[in-house]
């Protein structure tokens, strides 16, 4: 049975052919949006255009767990991050560009990956989370006083 990292990777090498190296890079984000209900993932470009879609066996009715979306992020994350030298790396896209997941919606949830022109740096978006949570809790504290 294949993994759900590996069938996310083989979606992003079918993604990266969308930009292929040595053609002329795009100014887009890549956005994944998670079906929990389907199991489905599908990508798109930052204008809604889809550029692939798979179905996870084992996120089907992922509704179910309200943690959900919690436990797909980091699945995702390392997914991307296995494959960063070899697919990431080599997409023709304009730096900086993120790989962003969002519900069913289109609501996004989190920044999974941003590649930035720094000698292609991958920032995790645990640190931004933790960003966003201190910032919170510091205007938080202003609005109390």
């Amino acid at each position: 049975m294949i993994t759900p990292e590996k069938q996310i990777q083989r979606a992003l090498r079918h993604v990266a052919e969308r930009f292929p190296q040595g053609s002329e890079p795009v100014l887009t984000d890549i956005i994944l949006r998670v079906f929990p209900h389907s199991g489905e993932v599908r990508f798109y470009d930052d204008e809604e255009r889809e550029l692939m879609r798979i179905v996870i066996e084992e996120w089907i009715h992922g509704s179910k767990d309200e943690e959900f979306y919690k436990k797909v992020a980091p699945i995702l994350r390392r997914a991307i991050d296995e494959i960063r030298t070899s697919v990431v790396d080599t997409m023709a896209v304009l730096h900086p560009f993120t790989f962003v997941m969002q519900d069913e919606d289109g609501e996004t949830l989190t920044d999974l990956y941003i590649v930035d022109n720094d000698e292609t740096t991958i920032i995790s978006s645990d640190i931004l989370d933790d960003v966003d949570k201190d910032l919170d809790d510091f205007f938080q504290k202003l609005m109390e006083e």
